[in-house]
Formats: structure tokens, sequence, C-alpha cells
């Protein structure tokens, strides 16, 4: 799969056939739509397009509201979608200009300019356009113009992708790891850099890697043990994160300026998964305030600090509990691991 991260220097596409989306997540719903545009392609030989934003278009027709939880990061829908065999990703920087564009130049000057598409396939309520005043019908008359075909995705789909993403991000955070993986297709991930924590875990027996995530707007499942897979990324990668962790002693603002392209392989990556479990919260056994991630990978002993985890979840265990003692909760982790074991028996 190519990407393209600048419209203004877009190859010339054969016969393309587009679609259009922000593909959070690409979960089950949006590979119907995928399935669909490559159906279409291969009828005609032509190469399919899947056209995206960053940052999500929320974040910017909707400021001041509450901050857009996503499921993938742009590096990780990248690397979803490239799994899914699609030819062109096109990352179209969504800004207050782009988004005040007409819906007759949003037709003229950005698609029908940019791509020259043999095939749009979109939904029947899909609205473009400065207040969103363009539609479907408007498509269609422009493709009569110009000579490009207009398809449908059906309501049905429509539908299931609402409904789907809704779902996923509602189990999540209620820690329904089942639902929120079948309504991905995938196990959900994230990735995190290994940071200094308090030890605590060391002193118990179970030593845990405190992982910092990066992207402030990446979902993070809700509070509780679970057991989860565990991947420790390539090091040249872990290098730049390292160096992003020092800078962050030095600086106020620790946001990425500009996402990376690089693609990630969430499936058939070349990294060993190694078993483990996870705690995400406060830790109140010790009087924590700060919610914190911590993973104890199995067998493991080396030195990750600085060094970036893909971490995978397979199933939630318990909630959060403050105990009574050290001891308790030195029991309480026992038990976690020996149902992690049970629950990641062939699956890791």
């Amino acid at each position: 799969m190519k990407v393209h991260s600048s419209i203004e220097h877009l190859p010339p596409f054969s016969k393309a056939v587009i679609t259009i989306g922000t593909f959070d997540g690409v979960h089950t719903g949006h590979q119907r739509i995928i399935a669909q545009l490559k159906k279409e392609a291969q009828i005609i030989n032509g190469e399919t397009v899947i056209i995206t934003f960053h940052p999500h278009p929320r974040k910017v027709v909707r400021e001041g509201q509450s901050p857009v939880a996503i499921l993938t990061t742009l590096n990780e829908k990248i690397a979803l979608l490239e799994a899914k065999g699609i030819d062109h990703l096109v990352v179209v920087p969504f800004n207050e200009a782009f988004a005040e564009q007409s819906a007759d130049a949003y037709i003229k000057d950005f698609l029908w300019a940019k791509f020259h598409p043999h095939t749009i396939i979109i939904g029947y309520d899909h609205r473009f356009g400065k207040e969103r005043k363009g539609d479907y019908h408007l498509m269609e008359d422009y493709g009569s113009e110009f000579g490009f075909v207009v398809k449908e995705i059906s309501a049905e789909v429509l539908n299931d992708i609402t409904v789907s993403s809704t779902r996923i991000r509602e189990a999540l955070l209620a820690g329904d790891v089942t639902t929120a993986n079948n309504n991905l297709g995938y196990d959900y991930f994230f990735e995190g850099t290994v940071v200094d924590g308090n030890k605590l875990g060391r002193t118990l027996g179970y030593p845990t890697a405190n992982i910092q995530i990066e992207d402030s707007e990446k979902l993070v499942p809700g509070n509780g043990i679970y057991a989860v897979g565990i991947e420790l990324v390539d090091s040249e990668r872990s290098k730049v994160k390292s160096e992003r962790i020092n800078d962050r002693r030095e600086t106020t603002d620790v946001r990425d300026e500009k996402p990376s392209m690089k693609s990630l392989t969430p499936y058939t990556s070349n990294f060993t998964r190694l078993p483990g479990m996870m705690s995400i919260g406060i830790r109140p056994t010790i009087g924590g305030t700060n919610r914190v991630i911590e993973v104890n990978i199995f067998d493991f002993a080396e030195d990750i600090y600085g060094q970036t985890l893909r971490v995978y979840l397979k199933k939630y265990l318990r909630p959060e509990v403050k105990f009574n003692s050290l001891d308790e909760l030195k029991d309480a982790l026992a038990k976690d691991k020996l149902d992690t074991l049970r629950a990641l028996k062939g699956q890791i």
C-alpha cells in the first residue's frame, strides 16, 4: 500500500475506485466497505483508494468540545488498512480551510482535480463541504457531468459502522474485551514507552513495566486487571521514543508536531508476542492518585526502559481493588497470574 500525505503530489491513479471516511478502528463495519471497494476495483481492473483525514475532523469543526477518543492512531490505521490489501491511502491534512470549502469545490477542486475517479463509493447520508451542504445527490450530478460513477454504501452497513464504533468504545471503557474485539475483528491494542515507576511490583515478585501512551487521544481501556499479549517493538523505533521521553524533561509541550507515516503491522509482526497481565488504575492499595498502566511480562527480566511495548487486550480479569495490605495484594497477583495463564492458553 502506498501512503500519500500531501494532496499536492498525488500520482495519476489508474481507474481509481474511491471511498472516504475516518475509518477509526478499521473495524468489522469498515471492513465491509473495504470489501465492496476491492470488489468494484477488481471488476474494472482499477486501483483502490481510501481517503482519510488527520487530525480527526471533529477535532477541527467542533473545537472546544471534549477530545475525541480514537480507537486507532494514524500509524495504527495505516497498518490495519495495509493489512487489508488497499492500493493507496491518502491522508488529507484536515484544517479549517479544508472544512470551509464549498460542497461544489470539494467535488471539483478536490475529488475530481486530484483523483479523477472512475468510481466513488459513499453512503447515502454522506455530507460534505461547508456547513455540510453537499450530499449524495450533488455527487451524482457531478458524476454525470465529469463521467465518474457514484455507488451507494447501504444503510445497513452505515448503521453497522455507527453502532460498532459506539459499542467498541463503550465496551473498552467497561472492560468488555470480548465485545470490543469481536466488533473490531482483531485484538484491541495500543503502544507506549516504558518509563520509570515506583518499582513496587519488583518487591512483590511481579516486576512491571510502566507504560506511557504518547497520543493523548488514544482510547485507554477502563480500570482493572487484564490478560494481555505483549510485543517489544523494534529497537530503532524504541530509540526515537526514548529520545522523546528525555525531551519531555526540557519542554512543556510534548505533543508530536507531525505524526510519522511509518507503518506498523499489528497482525503479522516479526516480534514474539509474550504473555502477561496488565493493571490500569490508580493503585489504591498504596494510596495512589494518578492513573497508570503497568504490565507484568511473565518470565522476562530484560531492561527495557525507554523502549516501546505494544499491548494486545485478551481478557478482562477483575476490577481494581483496594487491599488491606501488601500481602493481600501479593496473593491477588498470584491468582491473577494463574487466571491470565488460563485465559491465554493457546491464544499467544
